[in-house]
């Protein structure tokens, strides 16, 4: 199943140490076979606000998300990046293909009346 590494950069800052985290991120995520998805262009906001912008990078699982993260590579140059710009990062399992939306309302709608036994 895929997983994302998800990030909202709050802030961006054109400092040099984060030109050369741009240059250098791509080789720390070839070994996990992570892609970019979005990098970064202003979003549409159709629905409340989202100050900054958004980053997501798609890997094979949750395993080999976890694995980048962790890497001597990466750890290298992420304070190039965090240093100068505020913002989160995610790192999240995707849905299998085929995902059915209702079958995770009739989970949750079974979870409810669970719940709903247990305190009677």
């Amino acid at each position: 199943m895929p997983a994302y590494g998800f990030a909202h950069l709050r802030s961006r800052r054109n400092h040099s140490d984060v030109i050369e985290y741009l240059e250098r991120i791509q080789e720390t995520l070839d070994p996990f076979a992570g892609r970019f998805v979005i990098h970064g262009p202003p979003a549409e906001v159709v629905e409340g606000t989202w100050p900054g912008s958004m980053v997501l990078i798609e890997f094979p699982s949750l395993a080999e998300a976890r694995a980048w993260y962790a890497s001597p590579s990466y750890r290298s140059i992420l304070r190039l990046r965090t240093d100068h710009i505020d913002g989160d990062l995610l790192l999240i399992e995707g849905v299998r293909p085929n995902y059915d939306p209702a079958e995770r309302a009739r989970k949750l709608q079974a979870e409810a009346g669970q719940e709903g036994q247990s305190a009677t």
